[in-house]
């Protein structure tokens, strides 16, 4: 076995230091779910018991591969977990796993294919729905929109939050720049060592876009110092910041060159599994968060992917234009900001019932008042 790189030691590293902050009390506080299903590279997370409920939209979320899933669970007040169940969804979340040498072969069209279609069998197996309301933030909204694409009859809806579809240096914004410049994927894999270390993937954004990943959160930390919520939420994202997930080397070439680099998503040339796919084969309704303070994800970038659609498609956009405090990251806000539990929560979950329950055009809920 070869000894691991330097990047996979600060990986290490990192999540000790994670779990000094869980033994002192600033870890993540999660909702109790079960393992509905595990496989190598993912296991699924099911936050009810098994049971059928036809009138009770069933949602996957698919995290991005960056780091751990908990951001979808991070704190009671700003979980989304807990926020869809209080909605009245039934919620289940493929979480990634660190990949071995075996995962390290795992591709897009594992990512973005098979271990999702695993999951939508465990969930039909418990639920009878052959179909469930797919949702995905940043890498993870990607990975939903291709597998929605491949197998429309699988995706009842679609939540994209702040998730790229259009890359490209032109509309990519920092990160599909970056990629344009850099070295091909593969080199960057041999230098980082494969599985590729999250350190590394996480070196090589704040190059990319030093003023979103380094002096957004020196910003976030003056705006939260009064305010005892976002401080709170700010501790747990921190936390989560240091829980580095590698990356399969498969994966990471894929991503870099595929989506990035070559954009083909949107032009639709991907190919997984020996199919093209690309947008316009979408077939159910989309979502699209836009979230312009978080300048990971530029609103073109989503805009343009959703041109992409089929004309009649039914699709809605959200803009989340506060910057959140407590988030850190402001691509993260959508995810763990209060403003976002307040306000585009709620209609995402009043969309995601209305598509499920066959409304042609998914009407706006106001959010209660606070």
């Amino acid at each position: 076995m070869p000894a691991p790189s330097a990047y996979a030691l600060l990986d290490e590293a990192r999540r000790r230091a994670g779990r000094v902050l869980d033994a002192i009390g600033l870890g993540p506080a999660e909702t109790p779910s079960r393992v509905a299903a595990a496989m190598p590279g993912a296991r699924l997370r099911a936050y009810q018991p098994p049971g059928r409920d036809p009138k009770r939209p069933v949602l996957l979320v698919l995290p991005a591969p960056i780091k751990r899933a908990y951001l979808w669970d991070l704190l009671p007040p700003v979980s989304v977990v807990r926020r869809c169940l209080r909605g009245g969804l039934r919620v289940y979340l493929l979480e990634w796993l660190d990949p071995g040498a075996a995962e390290d072969r795992f591709g897009l069209a594992d990512y973005a294919e098979r271990l999702p279609l695993a999951a939508l069998d465990a969930i039909a197996g418990e639920t009878g729905e052959g179909a469930a309301v797919l949702v995905g933030h940043s890498l993870g909204g990607t990975f939903a929109a291709i597998l929605a694409a491949l197998r429309p009859e699988r995706a009842r809806a679609l939540v994209l939050v702040d998730a790229p579809l259009a890359f490209g240096p032109e509309r990519g914004g920092p990160l599909a720049r970056a990629a344009a410049a850099a070295p091909h994927a593969r080199r960057l894999r041999r230098l980082a060592g494969s599985p590729v270390p999250g350190a590394f993937v996480a070196q090589l954004a704040t190059a990319a876009a030093p003023e979103t990943f380094v002096l957004q959160r020196w910003a976030d930390l003056g705006a939260s110092l009064a305010d005892p919520l976002a401080l709170a939420i700010r501790a747990r994202v921190e936390r989560w910041l240091l829980d580095e997930l590698a990356m399969p080397g498969r994966l990471f070439e894929e991503v870099v060159e595929r989506l990035y680099r070559e954009d083909r998503l949107a032009a639709g040339t991907l190919e997984i599994g020996g199919r093209r796919v690309g947008l316009e084969r979408l077939r159910s309704p989309v979502l699209a968060v836009v979230n312009p303070p978080g300048r990971v994800v530029p609103p073109e970038s989503i805009l343009a992917g959703l041109a992409a659609l089929p004309a009649a498609l039914p699709r809605r956009v959200l803009r989340h234009e506060e910057a959140e405090r407590g988030a850190a990251l402001q691509h993260l806000g959508p995810l763990v900001g209060p403003a976002a539990h307040a306000r585009l929560w709620p209609e995402i979950v009043a969309w995601i019932h209305a598509c499920w329950s066959g409304e042609p055009e998914p009407r706006a809920q106001r959010p209660a008042a606070r």
